[in-house]
């Protein structure tokens, strides 16, 4: 095989791997109020809080992910809109701001993780010319379409650790966490649908909210 052809292989065997990681999400665990009955916020609000220090990148976030939560029927409202990003901080006017606004319920993600992985996978090939294949053309030739040589290649994946938690501020009680692994996000719009998704499949597993 010819360094072109094999170099070739190579990228496209990259380009297979990075497609099929790319913005994958997944909980790597979860925990589930043992009190807890089913999640239901029908009729109530319910904030989205994205824990970031900067205010514009909040405001953006948490956007995306209450425009995510309303799509799915709950009635949400990004946390900024309630809260202003100078008082996050100041836990007594917080409560204040979210009491007045009757806002029964919060969403919270914060980012607890960015970190890049590499995997390998090395080359492989077996070549004894002592075998029997050899001597004959026909043995060899049903040899060696049989047997191919695999270069090696690795790659770099980018892993986004989150965490999202479930309040009840009513009772002042934590309902549902859960800490996720993402895969290359690419747009944040896809990022958050992904993870809301993931989100929703864990909580229908523990029974906390209806199929």
């Amino acid at each position: 095989m010819g360094i072109k052809l094999r170099g070739f292989i190579f990228v496209v065997v990259l380009q297979t791997c990075a497609l099929s990681f790319a913005g994958s999400t997944k909980y790597v665990s979860v925990f589930r109020n043992p009190r807890a009955g089913t999640i239901d916020f029908s009729g109530k609000k319910v904030a989205a809080f994205v824990v970031i220090p900067d205010q514009v990148m909040r405001e953006g976030r948490e956007e995306t992910l209450a425009e995510e939560l309303r799509s799915r029927g709950v009635d949400c409202i990004a946390g900024y809109m309630v809260l202003p990003g100078e008082l996050v901080k100041d836990r007594e006017k917080a409560k204040a701001f979210l009491g007045k606004a009757k806002i029964s319920g919060a969403v919270m993600m914060r980012l607890v993780g960015d970190e890049e992985r590499t995997t390998y996978s090395p080359a492989t090939t077996t070549t004894w010319y002592s075998q029997p294949y050899y001597p004959g053309f026909w043995n060899y030739w049903g040899y060696s379409w049989g047997v191919v040589y695999s270069p090696g290649y690795q790659w770099t994946d980018r892993i986004i650790t989150l965490e999202t938690l479930i309040y009840s501020i009513e009772n002042d009680e934590l309902l549902w966490a859960g800490r996720s692994e993402s895969e290359n996000p690419k747009d944040i719009k896809k990022f958050v649908k992904d993870l809301v998704e993931a989100a929703g499949k864990e909580l229908r597993k523990a029974g906390l909210v209806k199929k």
